[in-house]
């Protein structure tokens, strides 16, 4: 299929798997990328990198790829050369790029004393362009599962009365599409929409238990036990209490500055 518009420069769609959420810290893992050029002639790239730091075995879950697939994958530096030629001058396109797949590459490159200038080119998020033509709003939501206006939007027991009747409609569907919703409680709904991580101390897995051992999973303490921290680094937990932190995790770390730490979880 000829590309449906005209190209100044080539375009690169690209996606990455990477050892985790954070792009300061993480590493990517593969990367793949199709260059179309403005004469509609389509070049591809794809590498397995070792990321030369441990796949945590939540990633592996996702993407399929473990330590011992890209034991002896070329690192990112080794292969920069080759990725920086493929993307420069080119303008990038990408799913959620903007906010992960761009920041990613760009730390990558700047690791390895290269600057990908994502800045100075066009950035075509599609998925930008997916919310953006099909809004993902309540008052969509009403349209779509009610068919009809949301009157009142923005007051708050309208939007209230709203979020009922779309809840209602989803459980109600009777075209099909919806049977996996059928019969299900709250609490199998939540399950199924959101899967609670029991080896998550707190809601979002600041704290999290590895091997019965529960440990910092975020910033540069990643991976430290936090009874460790406990003896040893008691400010890190006084840090963690003042600063900008979800209630539950700093519950956790106030308990641990008294000496107490939640009960492992039965998995």
């Amino acid at each position: 299929m000829i590309f449906p518009i005209a190209l100044k420069r080539p375009l690169v769609v690209f996606d990455l798997e990477t050892t985790g959420l954070f792009p300061r810290k993480d590493r990517i893992i593969e990367i793949a990328a199709v260059k179309v050029n403005p004469d509609g002639t389509e070049e591809r790239l794809e590498r397995l990198l070792n990321p030369t730091i441990p796949i945590p075995p939540e990633t592996t879950a996702i993407h399929g790829i473990d330590d011992a697939t890209v034991a002896n994958c070329p690192t990112f530096a080794e292969v920069a050369d080759e990725i920086y030629a493929f993307f420069e001058g080119c303008d990038i396109s990408g799913f959620n790029s903007d906010r992960y797949d761009i920041p990613c590459l760009e730390e990558e490159f700047l690791r390895v004393g290269r600057n990908l200038s994502a800045a100075v080119v066009d950035r075509v998020d599609v998925q930008r362009i997916y919310h953006k033509m099909e809004p993902r709003d309540l008052t969509s939501a009403v349209a779509y599962y009610c068919h009809r206006d949301h009157v009142g939007a923005h007051g708050a027991l309208a939007d209230a009365q709203a979020t009922l009747d779309v809840l209602k409609a989803q459980l109600t569907r009777t075209e099909g599409r919806y049977a996996e919703l059928q019969g299900k409680g709250i609490h199998e709904l939540a399950e199924y929409i959101a899967p609670h991580d029991p080896l998550n101390a707190d809601r979002n897995g600041m704290f999290r238990w590895r091997d019965g051992v529960l440990c910092v999973n975020f910033g540069k303490k990643k991976g430290e036990p936090l009874k460790k921290l406990m003896l040893n680094e008691p400010n890190f937990l006084k840090w963690i209490i003042k600063g900008d932190f979800d209630s539950d995790v700093k519950a956790i770390a106030a308990d641990a500055l008294e000496g107490r730490l939640p009960r492992p979880p039965q998995v």
